[in-house]
């Protein structure tokens, strides 16, 4: 069998951190066992997040991981962002972020469309509902994941049914001081190997 070719023109990566049981956040959203400030006691260090950042145009989030970063003291991005929901719209934008933010009632694909169509080569796509439906749709072609050496039980899983199977190649992994350990994949294309009812959660 010829080995599978990558989703080299997939539009979104995914850059994350997860509890080493594949937590997100806690049930009620709480993020509060990730390490503060960054600082994991690796004197600042950033995970490769800056250099990540660079090789994306913009970002694509759901609503419930836009919520959370509205709670920041100020706002983290200097790259646009899309917001996807059902719920919320234009209107919803607040003013200081008005031209920065804009929120979208499209699918993945009509959305990677649109944003293909002005210019984006790639996103960053980040919230597990979003990256769930993304990876579904095919349109995720890297995932770079950061364990966080902490077990928290139960919360928001990152992964969930996407309705197949995916193949993944490990592209490099690096183990920090502080215990976290990144890993950078590749989704393969050709790898959707089982077909199954109801994927994902679209």
């Amino acid at each position: 069998m010829a080995p599978a070719k990558a989703l080299s023109n997939a539009f979104g990566k995914v850059f994350i951190a997860t509890s080493v049981d594949g937590f997100i956040a806690r049930p009620d959203g709480s993020l509060d066992w990730l390490p503060v400030g960054g600082d994991g006691g690796d004197g600042g260090e950033d995970y490769g997040y800056a250099a990540f950042m660079r090789t994306v145009d913009g970002i694509v989030m759901g609503r419930s991981t836009y919520e959370s970063v509205l709670g920041f003291e100020s706002w983290p991005f200097d790259k646009p962002v899309v917001v996807m929901s059902r719920t919320l719209g234009a209107g919803d934008v607040p003013a200081h972020l008005r031209g920065k933010l804009r929120i979208t009632s499209a699918q993945p694909a009509q959305l990677v469309a649109e944003l293909r169509a002005e210019g984006w080569g790639s996103a960053y796509i980040d919230g597990g509902a979003v990256i769930r439906a993304f990876l579904a749709a095919g349109e995720v072609g890297e995932m770079t994941i950061t364990r966080v050496p902490v077990l928290i039980g139960a919360g928001r899983p990152l992964f969930g049914d996407i309705g197949c199977d995916l193949r993944l190649a490990c592209l490099a992994s690096q183990a920090y001081p502080s215990g976290m350990v990144s890993t950078r994949y590749r989704v393969e294309a050709g790898g959707r190997v089982m077909a199954r009812n109801g994927g994902g959660d679209e």
